[in-house]
């Protein structure tokens, strides 16, 4: 069975949420190699923040005036990494207070592993590093969560 573009519209086949990958682009461009495995990617929201104004003698209603878009922190879950270059940059940013921004591309796959859709976060920055809680009566794996803020989102629909 082949799937086309058309087929997203009309509800056939909705895209699942296990298929993705995401990419550090450095200089803009060249992907790092070493960083694309998460097990979560989350926090892929915008929203418009409004100021409201009151209209002198209008006591029905009031107005809601658009101001900007804020976003929320891109936040990637992975089994603890103990050397990559991403950990490097949030050991950079979490002990030397040096930041690096690059940007970061996460990107929705169909079951065929093509690209369905993609999000572009511009000047990516690290703000949050936790490691999961250690517990000797469990036997998971130490999971490392990290936070960046970023300049922008641009969704990319392929």
């Amino acid at each position: 069975m082949s799937i086309t573009p058309t087929d997203f519209f009309v509800g056939a086949v909705p895209p699942l949420g296990f298929r993705f990958s995401v990419a550090f682009l450095h200089f803009g461009l060249i992907p790092n190699p070493l960083d694309f495995m998460f097990q979560k990617v989350s926090g892929i929201c915008s929203t418009v923040a409004t100021r409201t104004v009151n209209e002198g003698g209008q006591n029905l209603y009031s107005h809601r005036i658009p101001e900007r878009i804020e976003y929320e922190n891109l936040v990637l879950e992975r089994g603890l990494t103990v050397l990559s270059p991403l950990v490097l940059e949030f050991d950079l940013a979490m002990m030397l207070f040096k930041f690096n921004p690059c940007n970061v591309l996460v990107i929705l796959h169909d079951n065929k592993a093509h690209p369905i859709t993609a999000w572009l976060f511009r000047n990516a920055y690290p703000v949050k590093w936790e490691v999961s809680e250690f517990n000797a009566n469990e036997n998971e794996v130490v999971i490392e969560r990290m936070e960046l803020a970023y300049q922008n989102m641009l969704p990319m629909r392929v």
